[in-house]
């Protein structure tokens, strides 16, 4: 059995580390409202631009832009985003992985991968894999609409330049603050959506047909770009959601496991003085009867 200052340090210890799990909890927990607030602002958003580009990519050609461009799939780039910091359970890992699967299954296919990483996880999973192309590091805490512009950029150079042939993204998804599910989205090329039944029926029985000046194919030669810009956009936003309540469950989560640890501990403690004291008590016992005798 450890000695009484063994167990006492260690208690000590373990107070302390929950003290730290728990004031990381409640700065999570306050980053989250307005992380959160600020990915809900901007949801409906990028809903309503995704709904203007169904309208308007329906029945086009998708050779006529470069964007929209379908070709033979040889190479394939994949934008991993997630935090630049850790302590936030397996969020990061559960994207990389989700990833990770995903660079299987096109090399199976004999594709080229090459991953563009968003975060500084991202980084640390895929530098080791030689197919780290381009890296953004210690941006998503402080992001803005410009970042997402200039990754946007770089993997629309790389597109057009026929240095990759598809771009998918993927990214962890804020479904509450119990659930961030990994997602994976197809970005180029930007396919058009048929109109049919089904997108009558969305329309709550609305039909008919717009008339756009200028033309269509003029107006997707602009929105597309900034359609990329809000897609990357979005991934980050729903990422930093994501990424403070997975932090606050682990530090809860933390916090729970040092109580636990600091009562198995205490009970430790406990067994230990008894077990000094009865110790000392038959010392004393034996000694008297020594006397006696």
């Amino acid at each position: 059995m450890p000695g009484l200052k063994d167990v006492k340090t260690k208690i000590e210890g373990v107070s302390k580390t929950s003290q730290i799990t728990k004031a990381m909890n409640m700065v999570a927990s306050a980053k989250l409202r307005g992380a959160q607030e600020k990915m809900e602002t901007f949801r409906p958003y990028a809903e309503k631009f995704a709904e203007a580009m169904r309208d308007l990519s329906g029945g086009m050609e998708g050779s006529n832009l470069e964007l929209m461009e379908v070709r033979e799939v040889k190479a394939v780039e994949i934008v991993v985003v997630t935090s630049d910091r850790g302590l936030c359970g397996s969020f990061n890992s559960n994207i990389t992985t989700t990833a990770e699967k995903l660079m299987q299954k096109y090399e199976a296919e004999g594709k080229k991968v090459t991953f563009v990483s968003v975060g500084k996880k991202a980084a640390q999973a895929f530098r080791r894999s030689g197919k780290l192309r381009s890296q953004y590091n210690d941006i998503m805490g402080t992001f803005q609409m410009f970042n997402a512009r200039e990754i946007s950029q770089d993997i629309t150079h790389q597109f057009v330049s026929g240095e990759s042939d598809q771009v998918d993204l993927v990214y962890g998804k804020f479904h509450s603050v119990a659930v961030q599910r990994p997602e994976v989205e197809e970005l180029l090329p930007i396919k058009p959506v048929e109109g049919g039944e089904e997108a009558a029926e969305a329309k709550e029985g609305v039909t008919g047909a717009y008339i756009y000046e200028p033309e269509p194919e003029e107006i997707m030669e602009v929105l597309l770009p900034l359609y990329l810009n809000v897609q990357v956009y979005h991934a980050m936003v729903e990422v930093s959601a994501s990424e403070h309540a997975a932090r606050m469950t682990a530090m809860d989560n933390a916090t729970n496991a040092c109580k636990d640890m600091i009562d198995e501990l205490t009970q430790l403690y406990n067994k230990a003085r008894q077990a000094a004291i009865t110790g000392e008590l038959m010392d004393i016992v034996g000694g008297a009867e020594a006397l006696k005798g």
